[in-house]
């Protein structure tokens, strides 16, 4: 089995292992303070993590998932509500809404009707295709292998109403 080659290009492996170390965190945190709404964003040289807690709070959320990452937890590395769900899921319901719309003759048909008929179409695909998104992430775009990847450093700035945590990695 072939390997895509840019899951070894040195950006992308980069935000792959922070993605993957951006999930674990989320996961650990969403188990010790459930409820706090939490999000986050991975960038080559780390991960931004947007909660309303502490920073110390937060780097030790990180440490554990890097840890239990290292240590084979590699489902931490995949999250239910990445956005990587959602893109997978609408780029394929968009896909087939727009096949519908655009690649097929309907004659004399109304218009309304072939938008009915292509909102018919996508909605089934944006709600079955839900688990591909999961399969998306695992083999494209997070790494569980962390492959010496180390936390840097974690800051925080205090916002209006929440925290913005920055967590730098490198290897």
């Amino acid at each position: 089995m072939t390997t895509c080659p840019l899951k070894k290009h040195p950006v992308l492996s980069a935000v792959r292992h922070n993605h993957a170390l951006e999930h674990a965190t989320l996961h650990v945190l969403s188990q010790r303070f459930p409820g706090v709404k939490m999000a986050g964003v991975s960038i080559p040289q780390g991960f931004f993590l947007f909660a309303d807690l502490p920073t110390e709070i937060v780097t030790d959320g990180v440490l554990e998932a890097q840890r239990r990452l290292e240590a084979g937890e590699k489902a931490l590395a995949i999250h239910p509500n990445c956005g990587t769900n959602l893109v997978t899921s609408a780029s394929l319901a968009g896909a087939l809404a727009w096949a519908v719309l655009f690649g097929t003759s309907f004659g004399r048909k109304p218009r309304w009707f072939n938008y009915i008929l292509a909102v018919s179409a996508a909605v089934p695909v944006f709600l079955f295709s839900k688990p591909l998104g999961l399969k998306v992430q695992e083999n494209l775009t997070t790494d569980g292998n962390l492959e010496g990847l180390k936390v840097r450093l974690v800051t925080s700035q205090k916002t209006q109403n929440s925290f913005i945590h920055r967590i730098s990695t490198g290897q």
